[in-house]
């Protein structure tokens, strides 16, 4: 008899969140690694997010959804209390205590980037003697930008460092388990609370969920084309941010030196950065092309701020010439865009922080070009840029192995070996 999963993602389909992608893709394999999954989530009516529809597709029929209701933004915004975390935390209380009262479950998993609502797991499990575990897809309170420059911190800083704070022990000092995009964050944590220093804990990288790909293509008429077909388009989907400046300057560098020797090649390229901002539709500030006019190539850099919908981002990805993945200067980022780049076949150029995991990992699946920013790689980055001119790059085979290694359906078994261990 399967053991019980509840879930806890305040995103979820139709919602368009990064950080609801993990559950979306380990639903469909729950079952057979011996966990029934519900997952409660909030109702997608107290949501400012983009929604995509078509994630709803690949939802299994019979997973149990529920939802909870929030606070109204415009009310909880005065008060400095604009999250989604933060919103719906009461009602989240008050419809988990209802479930669990009802039924039993083996085990609760926080799986978001809304840090606050684990807070909650102490509470269940104080209450009704149940284990929880979290996903740490970020890091939760981070000092990362104590030394940075006020314009480069995110919106409300002063508030939620001080927040996460107070709120991250009150969850880590009774958690069960952790799972985590980077081994990084699960040595922070356990440094920082000696008391979970031997729980279970698992770094797993998000999967790459292949049937994404064909409902991309399926509905293909549904998304405005963004791309120039004139020229070659080198495209990177995702934020941007002043921390990427390190690696897209190598990019820009090596593009402007090919400018100048060929100029009539390299004009030939187009350099994509789409949905760099977290902003509102028309709101988000350009990261990139202030870097692009600084190194006098913006003719050629392209910014689209607006985010834009998962399918649509794979359905760009597929019909680009190339594509780009930059790093962060934290070299404790992994970036788990790498998977769907990956499925496209594309040729892919990344460029990292010299700690970053994500240089193994893609050396792993076979891609040629993956460099860190510390090392002088200029010459082969060239190389890179001037077989996209020619139009002399082909799809990429890369290694089928560990396109299994790392599928969903394989990162959603290590997840269930962690909730069997830790319960």
């Amino acid at each position: 008899m399967n053991k019980k999963l509840l879930i806890i993602s305040p995103y979820f389909p139709p919602a368009n969140a990064a950080d609801m992608q993990r559950v979306r893709m380990s639903l469909p394999y729950f079952k057979q690694f011996g966990w029934d999954a519900e997952v409660v989530t909030v109702d997608p009516q107290y949501s400012e997010i983009s929604k995509d529809e078509l994630l709803v597709q690949t939802i299994p029929i019979g997973i149990k959804i529920h939802q909870v209701k929030a606070f109204n933004k415009k009310l909880t915004s005065k008060f400095g209390l604009g999250s989604i975390a933060l919103r719906s935390l009461w009602f989240y209380r008050k419809k988990v205590n209802q479930l669990l009262k009802k039924g039993h479950f083996d085990l609760i998993y926080f799986s978001t980037t809304q840090f606050p609502v684990c807070i909650l797991g102490a509470y269940w499990k104080r209450r009704f003697q149940i284990p929880y575990a979290i996903d740490m897809q970020d890091p939760w309170f981070s000092d990362y930008y104590e030394n940075k420059p006020k314009e480069q911190r995110p919106a409300k800083y002063w508030f939620s460092y001080r927040l996460n704070k107070y709120l991250e022990p009150k969850a880590m000092r009774h958690v069960d388990g952790l799972i985590s995009v980077s081994g990084n964050y699960i040595t922070d944590l356990k440094e920082r609370y000696p008391v979970i220093k031997d729980i279970p804990a698992e770094t797993i990288t998000f999967g790459a969920f292949e049937p994404d790909l064909a409902i991309a293509e399926k509905n293909k008429s549904h998304f405005d084309p963004l791309l120039d077909t004139a020229t070659h388009n080198i495209v990177y989907i995702g934020r941007g941010g002043a921390d990427m400046h390190a690696s897209v300057s190598v990019l820009f560098k090596a593009f402007k030196a090919g400018l100048g020797k060929t100029p009539g090649l390299f004009k030939k390229i187009r350099l994509y950065f789409i949905g760099t901002s977290y902003a509102p539709t028309g709101y988000g500030i350009p990261t990139i092309l202030p870097l692009a006019k600084q190194f006098g190539i913006d003719v050629n850099v392209i910014e689209i701020t607006d985010r834009i919908s998962y399918y649509h981002t794979l359905l760009t990805l597929q019909q680009a010439s190339a594509l780009f993945i930059p790093g962060s200067d934290d070299p404790k980022y992994t970036a788990s865009k790498i998977y769907p780049y990956i499925l496209t076949g594309k040729p892919l150029l990344g460029i990292f922080n010299p700690q970053s995991s994500a240089i193994e990992t893609l050396k792993e699946y076979g891609v040629k070009h993956v460099y860190d920013y510390g090392a002088n790689n200029d010459s082969e980055i060239a190389a890179f840029l001037k077989e996209v001119a020619e139009g002399m790059l082909l799809t990429e085979d890369y290694n089928r192995e560990i396109i299994k290694k790392y599928s969903a359906e394989n990162m959603t078994r290590r997840q269930c070996e962690l909730f069997d261990k830790l319960i």
